[in-house]
């Protein structure tokens, strides 16, 4: 069910300043806008100790009628992120990576033929996507000292 401003006001709350919305949901993208929040910045959600703070992709939603005032922050994304391929430290600009970005850090170039089968696991990750393995076409979320494992096999 979606609100508007006849039934009822949602109350947020981004880097310390309360604001209104009049939906249920709200994404990223607005939440970027609503508080004047420079692209280049990444936006958590805050969660509650022990568990990790939801980072929030300009496409994710966030369901504002939950009990409870949502809490959003920002600050500036690392530069620095270094993640660990097969055992060998790798610098990483982007927020996500996808199977093939993997499988190029891995081996140095992707080869796209049937007799080709790549593997890849990973561990040490986000609230998103802690450990788990990639298919082919997905991407995942990534955070510093990530670890993955990739293999390839030629079954030619």
């Amino acid at each position: 069910m979606q609100y508007d401003s006849e039934k009822k006001v949602l109350h947020l709350e981004i880097n310390g300043q309360k604001h209104e919305w009049f939906h249920q949901y709200i994404t990223g993208s607005e939440i970027r806008k609503l508080g004047d929040i420079p692209a280049d910045d990444e936006i958590f959600l805050k969660i509650g100790k022990p568990w990790d703070d939801e980072l929030i992709m300009d496409a994710t939603k966030v369901d504002l009628a939950r009990p409870g005032l949502e809490h959003f922050f920002s600050h500036e994304a690392p530069k620095d992120t270094k993640i660990i391929v097969n055992g060998r430290e790798k610098d990483w600009d982007k927020r996500e990576i996808s199977f093939q970005e993997v499988i190029i850090l891995a081996f140095t170039k992707y080869i796209d033929k049937p007799t080709m089968v790549y593997t890849v696991a990973y561990e040490d990750g986000p609230r998103q996507n802690p450990e788990g393995s990639m298919v082919r076409g997905e991407t995942i979320f990534i955070k510093n000292k990530m670890i993955f494992h990739a293999t390839a096999t030629d079954k030619s």
